[in-house]
């Protein structure tokens, strides 16, 4: 239980509650997400599908993101094509979740207000320069993903929406003190064990395989020797990147752009209000808020009757006074009616989204322009990103007329960009390095356009300002390889297996006379345990305490006895002598424990909440040819 507990605090549904969707994703898949077409359908929710692009554009992502945190661990597992195959699954149902909670949210009747949007978009560090939203940062981005404001907005207002309906079912889960208690002394319990290895690598080089023997396993595991569909590949890789390492931008150059630009590098005009809330949107809120500027213009103070009369009684407590702020901000007909007033006027009565306010103004801030010296170093990187990308779509533009006016070698397309061509040994689909990992560049290796024909691929992008030509040199089909070419690694292989069993064997047998009280077995067998130690459920071996914490509690003098393998692969015999419990103040406070234990109670009730909804709705996956209902 602790395990999952731990699990629970950092799963990705724990994750979900807690935050936004990470931006790259958004920029990666939204737009797919929101164009149609007849595309191949990854998924289909009820009347809903997920497109084979969207799907793949996600895999990527994903793929990279662990690539990015685990390195050459994820390569290798990406090595193993069933690793692949249960990776793609799991992308491909988050994608169904993430849908499932939204069309589940949207019959709920939850709704997300353009304020909430604007507000969330407004307060995200990618869109803000010096700490404040930045608009023309905002629209560049957005640009250069391929998208426009209205879409971005579309995607954060379904990001939000599931949130609402995943914050409200986390809302309602709390955990009970006896409870934590429990689990605290769970915890903090400790085990006294000893140990005793043996070595597979001694049972191993003690294996005997015969030809028969290797001949046997040969032919009832073809496919542990089977060597993959497999392309000799020759590619141009451009990266903007590279681009921007290598331009040059004189100083001359960024004091003209500074001179042209000073609105971009000084603060835009702030002012302070304050204001009066009425909430409603009838009659009877309009009559009170004008009652209230009668009110005002008859002399009454307006901090006072904000106080006493405002319905956002958060900035009545000070008079109704608000924070600074700038255009762009704030309620588009509040902000009117403000960037109207002069200082120290109060507007009448003004319309909004939240209801009437009556406004006035406290303060301004005159805009300011940064010196030169200051942003100098901005504009300069600036400056070299947007030469580096003109020069980018520049080769890119090349390296496609060429790749396509010269289809059967690559090399005048190199020279044109002044780029090298990158040539491979065989490589397949699981085992491609770098780019040609891309989904997309491994659908055109592998195509026949390009693997049968010898032609070289279309320009492929596989992220921003960055592009790759891919062609074929040579190619070999999946094949079982001859018995003689690999009777070696068949011995190996089974003399391995034959190893792990005997090792096994004598591991069982050990534990089966130790329960049965025979320790002589074990100077029978010239072995002995280790001497005794105290671990803890975070042990530094993890299978150990596993297995040590999953054995009953000892009698008085009785050790309990448990096999499982050390990080070497080895087979562990596991003496547990002694269960130490902790103690805990049952009228203890564990803030930490509290919250993990809420977390993993409200993953809970998210998985049952998606056990729900896929068992109402008609869930399937034509891509990988499967179907749930």
């Amino acid at each position: 239980m602790m395990e999952r507990m731990r699990e629970g605090a950092s799963s990705i549904w724990v994750k979900i509650i807690l935050g936004l969707i990470i931006l790259s994703f958004v920029f990666a898949g939204v737009g797919s997400y929101l164009a149609g077409g007849s595309e191949q359908v990854a998924a289909k929710v009820d009347d809903r599908e997920i497109s084979q692009r969207e799907f793949e554009m996600a895999y990527q992502n994903e793929r990279n993101r662990m690539q990015a945190q685990l390195g050459d661990y994820f390569s290798t597992l990406m090595g193993d094509p069933a690793y692949v195959q249960q990776f793609r699954r799991s992308v491909l149902d988050r994608m169904v979740n993430d849908l499932l909670i939204e069309q589940r949210a949207n019959e709920l009747g939850l709704r997300i207000s353009d304020q909430q949007v604007r507000q969330t978009i407004v307060s995200m560090p990618e869109f803000q320069r010096d700490g404040v939203f930045d608009n023309e940062q905002y629209n560049a981005l957005l640009r250069r993903s391929g998208l426009t404001p209205d879409m971005f907005a579309e995607s954060m207002r379904t990001d939000l929406l599931r949130q609402q309906l995943l914050l409200a079912i986390q809302g309602s889960d709390f955990a009970l003190g006896n409870e934590v208690t429990a689990l605290i002394k769970l915890e903090r319990q400790e085990r006294e064990i000893r140990t005793l290895t043996l070595d597979v690598a001694e049972f191993t080089n003690k294996a005997e395989v015969t030809d028969e023997e290797a001949q046997a396993y040969y032919e009832q595991n073809p496919l542990q020797f089977t060597r993959p569909d497999q392309v000799k590949a020759a590619y141009i890789e451009l990266s903007g990147t590279n681009l921007k390492e290598t331009l040059n931008v004189s100083e001359d150059d960024a004091k003209a752009y500074y001179d042209e630009n000073q609105s971009k590098y000084g603060s835009a005009e702030q002012r302070q209000a304050s204001h009066i809330l009425v909430q409603g949107k009838g009659s009877e809120a309009k009559t009170k808020a004008e009652n209230l500027l009668a009110e005002l213009n008859n002399g009454a103070d307006f901090a006072e009757l904000a106080e006493t009369s405002s319905d956002d009684t958060f900035s009545g407590k000070d008079g109704g006074k608000l924070d600074w702020f700038e255009r762009g901000v704030m309620d588009p007909a509040f902000e009117d009616a403000a960037f109207a007033l002069n200082k120290g006027e109060i507007s009448g009565v003004v319309e909004s989204d939240f209801g009437y306010h009556i406004i006035k103004l406290d303060d301004i801030k005159e805009p300011q322009v940064k010196p030169f010296a200051d942003v100098r170093d901005e504009i300069l990187a600036e400056l070299r990103e947007q030469r580096a990308a003109e020069a980018f779509y520049d080769l890119q533009t090349q390296l496609a007329e060429k790749a396509f006016e010269m289809p059967d070698s690559l090399d005048d397309a190199a020279e044109a960009v002044d780029a090298t061509v990158q040539t491979t040994d065989f490589i397949s689909q699981s085992d491609a390095p770098g780019v040609l990992a891309n989904p997309a560049v491994q659908q055109a290796l592998f195509s026949p356009e390009v693997r049968e024909d010898g032609l070289n691929s279309d320009v492929i992008e596989i992220g921003p300002e960055h592009v790759v030509v891919v062609r074929v040199d040579d190619s070999r089909d999946e094949m079982v390889l001859p018995f003689d070419e690999v009777s070696a690694k068949v011995k190996q292989q089974l003399s391995v297996v034959k190893g792990e069993e005997a090792a096994s064997a004598k591991a069982d047998e050990l534990v089966a006379a130790l329960r049965d009280g025979n320790t002589d077995v074990l100077a029978d067998e010239g072995l002995s345990f280790s001497e005794a130690e105290v671990i803890n459920r975070m042990g530094a071996d993890r299978l150990v305490a596993q297995v040590a914490f999953g054995l009953a509690k000892p009698a008085e003098s009785d050790a309990v006895y448990g096999v499982t393998r050390d990080m070497e692969g080895n087979m562990l015999i596991i003496a547990l002598d002694k269960v130490i419990e902790a103690d805990v103040d049952a009228d203890a406070v564990d803030l930490q424990m509290t919250q993990q234990l809420e977390q993993m109670h409200a993953q809970q009730d998210v998985m049952a909440t998606l056990d729900v909804l896929r068992n109402a709705a008609k869930v399937s996956y034509p891509v990988l040819d499967t179907t749930t209902n």
